[in-house]
């Protein structure tokens, strides 16, 4: 009898507990965690940075207390910078991982290769890179699940012309009549010269050659060099990847080649390239600087607190889109209630995010797609180390030094 009651006692126990916690949000199934699936290329500068803002900014969100009482997880696949591996983690994240949303990403071309696995399995999709319009193309019209953070080609060149144009009327003295653009061979530096040709080309003189990225086997650019220097050009600009930028300074300074303006345009850089005296004064492009800090509460916050956690400063703009794609996705699941994709498409569609950027971030049509994020990209030079803002005007951090210095005053 007693060890009847005693039974009693405790399954009664059990159920007041059971109840209790189901009241206070923590049943079984929302202690589940809602699972992020990024993919980045690791091994560059882009991909270990923006992966590492993403989990800092899931690590904050966490530890806040989650989403919707329950914990957030990321998981990270390297693409290795190749389409196959980078299909192939989208398959895992989706099928072994079953992951709710995913993020991430760099390249045009492992893009291009990831699409038809993205559009076999339609998850809600928050992507950082990937400029070129034939990925655009690839994707579509009707894919409502994805969001496209990072400017397509064409946003990026028309930004471009807008910013020379305005820097031409504001330094009268900066020439840049006569264009002449070395880009690697794959889909971003092609897509970024065809565009350029096609914005710039009624405003001046665009010439361009093809080389082969260092990041894919290449990284002689003497031959494209020389004909740049024979061209003898007001901007010189090149568009390949981090891997490139020394190799391809230390070339230029080889054969004495000084256009007025030096453009590099990789989409990170290396993380020591403003220690090198070849870094001053090149200008490039992009999103984001360290210097947006002095103008930018929340790009300070982003930057003081992945300087504490990481030991080491984000270089490239990649950095913040990846802490960004991340808190954009988890405002819409707050905003939706839930992680079900059509709620999730509505709540996203309603983003208005104030980001380390500068810019508060909202989706609308681009030229294919249903849900296009940032538009422009700012132009930065490099300046004693810092990467100083000069365009947009709003963003300016400084004043442009032009122009570019010659080898022997460096």
């Amino acid at each position: 009898m007693k060890s009847g009651i005693k039974t009693f006692v405790l399954v009664l126990m059990i159920m007041l507990l059971s109840t209790a916690l189901y009241a206070g949000g923590q049943s079984e199934e929302g202690a589940e965690p809602i699972k992020l699936g990024g993919v980045w290329p690791l091994a560059d500068i882009t991909g270990e940075q923006g992966s590492k803002s993403a989990q800092l900014a899931v690590d904050e969100i966490n530890a806040a207390g989650g989403l919707l009482g329950r914990p957030v997880e990321l998981i990270i696949i390297d693409s290795e910078l190749k389409p196959e591996k980078g299909a192939a983690a989208i398959e895992r994240l989706a099928t072994i991982e079953n992951v709710d949303v995913f993020l991430g990403g760099m390249s045009s071309g492992v893009h291009l290769g990831q699409i038809p696995t993205l559009k076999k399995y339609k998850k809600v999709t928050v992507w950082t890179g990937a400029a070129s319009g034939r990925a655009e193309e690839a994707m579509g019209p009707d894919a409502a699940w994805y969001f496209h953070l990072h400017p397509w080609d064409y946003n990026q060149g028309a930004s471009y012309v807008e910013g020379w144009q305005a820097l031409g009327e504001k330094y009268s003295d900066m020439a840049n009549a006569k264009w002449f653009m070395a880009y690697e061979e794959g889909a971003f530096g092609t897509a970024s010269f065809n565009n350029w040709v096609e914005l710039w080309g009624g405003n001046g003189i665009v010439e361009g050659e093809s080389f082969t990225s260092a990041a894919f086997g290449g990284g002689d650019y003497s031959a494209v060099l020389e004909h740049a220097k024979e061209a003898n050009p007001d901007v010189f600009v090149w568009a390949g990847y981090a891997a490139d930028a020394l190799p391809m300074m230390e070339q230029t300074k080889a054969i004495g080649f000084e256009p007025d303006t030096y453009i590099g345009s990789p989409p990170g850089w290396p993380s020591d390239f403003g220690d090198s005296p070849l870094a001053e004064n090149v200008l490039f492009y992009g999103m984001w600087s360290p210097e947006m800090n002095k103008i930018n509460d929340v790009s300070k916050h982003y930057y003081d607190a992945y300087v504490e956690k990481y030991d080491a400063t984000p270089e490239t703009y990649f950095a913040p889109l990846g802490y960004t794609a991340v808190y954009i996705i988890a405002e819409a699941v707050e905003r939706a209630g839930t992680v079900e994709t059509e709620a999730l498409i509505k709540a996203l569609e309603a983003t208005a995010y104030e980001s380390p950027l500068g810019e508060t971030i909202s989706f609308g049509p681009s030229n294919i797609i249903q849900h296009q994020g940032i538009r422009r990209q700012k132009i930065i030079q490099w300046q004693n180390d810092k990467q100083e803002i000069i365009w947009p005007f709003e963003y300016k951090t400084s004043d442009p030094v032009y122009p570019f210095p010659s080898w022997n005053n460096r």
